[in-house]
């Protein structure tokens, strides 16, 4: 009878060591990135998205013309010293889009700019400074001060990447974010875009090659990119997987036990 009781709870053990493992496993196919993909040479269907204006967009608006103290007046800059070195730095002061969408603007006034891409309001105000007779032939550069992504969830590092390009792909912000975790879903990534006023929740598939020619492929500013846990991240985390260290404690006491009874 011992004796049965002794292989009983070496058999139950095992199972649940073997139960334990195969949670923890998972498929190399479900852990490998673009896994259909098969190699050669693409034509890139993706195109990089033109940036919309809107309310909050933190902008640099630099202005040039061949009379620089013509100029001077439209580059809205701030100069503070940096005590620690003796050095005077100049540091640029974005322009705000107010919530009616507008900026104001230095001898323009109040200028709509939400809705525009930033190429259209540059060519807005250069043509402006020179048919009010302002500037001649005056070149405006504008750049977003506050684009940037955010990438949560099952990623090694959840961080908000701040991009001074203005130019960022899903896999670049996920790189930058320490990739994913083995317990991250790849086949259902979530990317969350407010624009319109309206919030648009897409799924996307990075087991799939199909991610190069998304119109999801490169990002937005203020985009959040989500990485769910799959269900071997919730099993580690539940109540049962708590409990199991404890019932293996238990086990092995009493097969500690048994064994001792029977060697006597």
């Amino acid at each position: 009878m011992k004796d049965y009781i002794f292989h009983y709870c070496k058999l139950l053990l095992l199972f649940i060591f073997i139960t334990n493992f195969l949670f923890s496993c998972k498929s190399s196919r479900e852990l490998a990135y673009f896994n259909n993909q098969p190699e050669g040479i693409y034509d890139s269907k993706t195109p990089v998205l033109q940036q919309t204006i809107v309310p909050n967009d933190l902008l640099s608006i630099t202005v040039s013309s061949l009379n620089p103290e013509a100029t001077a007046i439209f580059n809205n800059s701030s100069v503070s010293s940096t005590p620690t070195n003796g050095t005077t730095v100049r540091n640029a002061t974005g322009y705000l889009v107010e919530q009616d969408g507008s900026i104001q603007f230095p001898l323009l006034g109040r200028i709509q700019a939400a809705g525009l891409t930033k190429t259209e309001l540059a060519e807005f105000l250069r043509k402006t400074l020179e048919d009010k007779k302002l500037l001649i032939d005056p070149i405006v550069v504008i750049n977003f001060l506050n684009y940037r992504v955010t990438v949560l969830g099952e990623v090694n590092h959840p961080t908000v990447v701040t991009v001074p390009n203005e130019k960022i792909s899903l896999l670049e912000a996920i790189g930058m974010a320490g990739d994913l975790t083995l317990y991250a879903k790849r086949e259902n990534v979530l990317l969350i875009r407010e624009e319109n006023g309206k919030r648009l929740l897409k799924r996307i598939n990075l087991n799939s090659g199909d991610i190069f020619n998304s119109p999801y492929y490169y990002l937005k500013s203020n985009d959040i990119v989500y990485a769910e846990p799959n269900k071997t991240k919730a099993f580690t985390t539940s109540s049962t997987k708590e409990i199991l260290p404890l019932v293996f404690s238990f086990l092995t006491l009493i097969t500690l036990v048994l064994y001792r009874l029977k060697i006597k």
